[in-house]
Order: C-alpha cells, then sequence, then structure tokens
C-alpha cells in the first residue's frame, strides 16, 4: 500500500466511525478551545492596555525636582538641589528644538474646594495649571465643550477645564456644566470645557481643575510651584536619544558642571504600562499552562480512543498484513488517522477560540483581536497531539501477529 491508499483507507476509516470520530474530535476541540481561547483574550487585554496608556501619554518623559532621599547613602549625607524655577523650565520649551510636543505645568495646590452655587466638593481637590500642550502631551482628552484657547492662555483668562468628579460632585445628573461658573482659591472661573473620565491610572484629572499656566502662577501668589515638563516622543524608539539630548539642555540651563550628578530628575513616563505588560506576560504564561493540562487530558483521551480501534479492527489488520502490508505501513495509517481527527477538531477549537477569547476580551477591555499566531499554534499543537497520542496505539497496531490477528473474534 502506498502513502494515497493510507490516506484514503484511514479516511474511510473515520467516515465509518462518525461518532467516535466526532466525539474524539471534540474533546481536541475543547483543548485547543481553550489554549487560543486564553492566549486570545490576553492579547486583547494587552491591546487595550497599550492603548489606554497611549492615551494616558505614555510614550512620554517628564523633568522634574530633583527627590530628596532622607538619610545617608554609602556614609555620605544626601545633596539636596534647588527646584527648578519658571525661568529655567520656560528656557528649556524655547530651545528643546527636535520636532516633539512640550509641556510645560504645576499643581497649584491639592487641598482645594471649589464651589458652584450652595454646592461645595470636600478639600481635597487639585488645582492644575498647564500651557497650551499640556493635554494633549498628558493624555487628557475633552468630552463636553472646548479646550481652553492660545489667546486664553497668553491673556491669563479666568477660564477652567473641571474633571469628571468634579462635575459629578457639584452639577446635578444631565445638568450642562460649560459657560457656568464656579470659584476657588478665592477667585471666580468660567467653566469651557469637562475633560473626559480618565479612571484608575488618569484618576488625578478626574479630582482636578485646570486652569492657563498664567493663571496658576497668580493663584499661587508669592508662594513658589513645583514645575514639571513633559514631553511627547512620537517614535518610542528615539526616547532614549531624546532623553539623553533634554538631559544635556537642562544640564546647561542649571549649570551642573560635567560629570557631576543631575540637580533634577527626568524619567520615562512608561514603568506602569511596563509593569501591567509583565503581569499579562504571567498571565499569558498562565494561560497558556492551563490550555496545555486541557489538551494534555484530550490527548490521553485520543489514545485511549485510537487504542480501543487498533483492538476493534485487529482482524483488519491481520487482512492487511496477510495481503503484504510491512509494519511501516499499518503505523502510517493510524498515525494518519490520528493527526485527522486531531486537525477536525484542531480547526473547530481554532474558531471557538478565537470567538471565545474575543468575547471575553471584549466584555473585559472592550477590544477585538485577529490572533493569526495563536490560530497557526494551535493547529501546530493539534498534529504534535496527533503523532504523539496515535503513535502508539499504531506502533501497537504493527506489531500484530497477522495468523493471531486473523483468529480474532
Amino acid at each position: 500500500m502506498n502513502l494515497i491508499e493510507n490516506i484514503r483507507e484511514a479516511v474511510k476509516s473515520i467516515l465509518a466511525n462518525k461518532l467516535r470520530t466526532i466525539l474524539t474530535a471534540a474533546i481536541i476541540a475543547i483543548g485547543i478551545t481553550s489554549l487560543v481561547g486564553i492566549l486570545t483574550a490576553i492579547d486583547g487585554i494587552q491591546n487595550s492596555i497599550n492603548d489606554s496608556f497611549s492615551n494616558l501619554g505614555s510614550n512620554t518623559f517628564v523633568i522634574e525636582d530633583k527627590r530628596e532621599e532622607r538619610g545617608k547613602k554609602s556614609g555620605v549625607s544626601q545633596k539636596s538641589y534647588s527646584a527648578l524655577t519658571f525661568d529655567e523650565v520656560s528656557q528649556f520649551v524655547d530651545n528643546y528644538n527636535v520636532g516633539e510636543v512640550t509641556a510645560l505645568y504645576t499643581t497649584v495646590t491639592r487641598n482645594a474646594e471649589v464651589k458652584y452655587g450652595s454646592e461645595v466638593t470636600n478639600p481635597n481637590f487639585s488645582v492644575l495649571g498647564g500651557d497650551i500642550n499640556y493635554l494633549y502631551v498628558e493624555g487628557y482628552d475633552v468630552e463636553e465643550g472646548r479646550s481652553i484657547s492660545a489667546f486664553e492662555h497668553q491673556n491669563g483668562s479666568n477660564v477652567v477645564l473641571i474633571g469628571n468628579e468634579v462635575l459629578s460632585t457639584l452639577f446635578k445628573e444631565n445638568e450642562r456644566a460649560v459657560n457656568k461658573s464656579i470659584s476657588f482659591l478665592g477667585s471666580k472661573f468660567k467653566i469651557v470645557g469637562v475633560l473626559a473620565k480618565q479612571g484608575t491610572e488618569g484618576g488625578r484629572a478626574d479630582r482636578a481643575v485646570v486652569v492657563p499656566l498664567t493663571v496658576a502662577r497668580r493663584l499661587a501668589k508669592n508662594r513658589s510651584l513645583n514645575y514639571r515638563v513633559g514631553v511627547s516622543v512620537k517614535n518610542p524608539t528615539k526616547m532614549d536619544h531624546l532623553m539623553g539630548e533634554a538631559t544635556g539642555l537642562m544640564k546647561a540651563i542649571r549649570r551642573d558642571t560635567p560629570g557631576s550628578e543631575d540637580s533634577f530628575d527626568i524619567q520615562e513616563k512608561k514603568s506602569l504600562a511596563e509593569r501591567l505588560g509583565e503581569i499579562t506576560g504571567y498571565l499569558r504564561i498562565g494561560g497558556f499552562t492551563i490550555g496545555f493540562i486541557t489538551l494534555l487530558g484530550a490527548s490521553i483521551g485520543l489514545m485511549n480512543i485510537m487504542l480501543v480501534s487498533v483492538t476493534e479492527r485487529t482482524r483488519e489488520i491481520g487482512v492487511r498484513k496477510a495481503m503484504g502490508a510491512t509494519p511501516k505501513r499499518i503505523r502510517q495509517q493510524f498515525l494518519i488517522e490520528s493527526i485527522v481527527i486531531t486537525q477536525i477538531g484542531g480547526f473547530g477549537g481554532v474558531i471557538l477560540g478565537f470567538i471565545v477569547g474575543n468575547v471575553i476580551s471584549n466584555l473585559l477591555a472592550d477590544t477585538f483581536v485577529v490572533p493569526w499566531l495563536w490560530m497557526l499554534f494551535g493547529f501546530l499543537v493539534g498534529m504534535i497531539v496527533g503523532l504523539l497520542s496515535g503513535y502508539l496505539p499504531a506502533y501497537k497496531a504493527s506489531k500484530l501477529d497477522p495468523i493471531v490477528s486473523l483468529r480474532f473474534e
């Protein structure tokens, strides 16, 4: 018997036992579904995380005051550095001409009461001040109304953007806040826009009001502010290079001596996204392990069914051997049957895994993905399972004695 005949006989045998084939393929399909489904869902969640951090300005770096570390390091007291001044950060923004978007901003207070008519918030809301690029660099969107205009920034107009919690605290449900006036820190402001809800990671803006930077400096009066510079990087692969250029420019502005420690902090705002990426990596390993265990059970079930098939077809094997079939051809036939069954189950499992995975990721993260890698992986795993599960029954069939097999009832 040649290979074509073996394939024909294997397919004929599968069709002759449709119920057993369907049940066996279903076992494999369940295993592949769990594997592809879990990995697809994790990919969807990962994509959602990446999109969220892109919206939150994850491809940015920030220059801010040097954080003082208490105590001593290697027996030497830590040096303290002066805070970044408005003139220094303004000079940096004016001279950092690398084609990236820079923003200058500060926090006036984190303990403000915001008032609207008789409604008053708790004294734990923030007053933030930023320039024209602040919303873009931080990834904040205006849900209602508009952003603060360049004219209002330049002239220090008393206009304000409010966060989602400010809106829900001061205004009734479905009440329009735009063009209404609120007051805080002894001044009255006209609301020009409402910021979109940021959620857990960007929650600082939910409990804040945002005013032009010139107004923030006025509200601080004679009190010094801690200024920050945010730089949005279009191409993340240039992050290290651009941070290096920014460090050199700021050291020159601050007059830090060559080779000395930086008198400011510069850091990438991607650390949290990377940590969450590591968590999803662990989830992927866990999902793969669960899927592998499920497939292991499915492969054992397939092996058991194939062993039963060998026993049932002992007489058939004896006839084939009597007609000149070699042990190699017998093994080949049973391996082909096993692989075909697993590929039928694998195809169904991949389709179901794709659907189930996207349903889960859509419910949890509102995303849709086409996991080509995991789908191809599912087919490959199905073939490997077929080979491993079918080898022992095929080997057993090839070793049967033709005389004994012909006498089998």
